[in-house]
């Protein structure tokens, strides 16, 4: 398939801060071991973190800035250590580099879902929308 920009004034251009999201965190499969909450806070994290994957955000704000009770951020956060992609050091997170080889035996999945249970991405995006927006 040829591909072409449909919109060439508002073509995507990488920004002078550090943030990128790893095209791994989908070919690797990473973001099907996902649940939303999980996506959106690590989508947020990697947006926020320094060129070290290093922000500092406290429990409410991420909870307030997210839409996100209490108990379906700790579940989230969980999610993303026991899935070797967030560090936690009270009150410092790290965005942690994609481990292809941690895919080997993941880890079990966030309460409510199974490791084969597909991710809604449309569903993840418009949260995020809705969340940022």
């Amino acid at each position: 398939m040829d591909k072409r920009p449909i919109t060439l004034a508002k073509l995507r251009r990488v920004p002078r801060q550090f943030s990128w999201v790893d095209h791994r965190l989908v070919r690797d499969h990473y973001i099907d071991q996902l649940g939303p909450q999980a996506c959106a806070l690590y989508l947020f994290l990697v947006t926020v973190a320094d060129a070290q994957g290093l922000s500092y955000y406290a429990d409410a704000s991420l909870c307030q800035r997210l839409s996100m009770t209490s108990t379906e951020f700790h579940h989230a956060r969980h999610a993303l250590i026991t899935r070797g992609l967030v560090a936690y050091q009270c009150p410092l997170y790290q965005v942690l580099a994609l481990d292809p080889a941690s895919l080997e035996a993941p880890p079990s999945a966030a309460p409510g879902a199974a490791d084969d249970d597909p991710v809604d991405l449309k569903a993840v995006f418009a949260r995020i929308w809705e969340v940022l927006g």
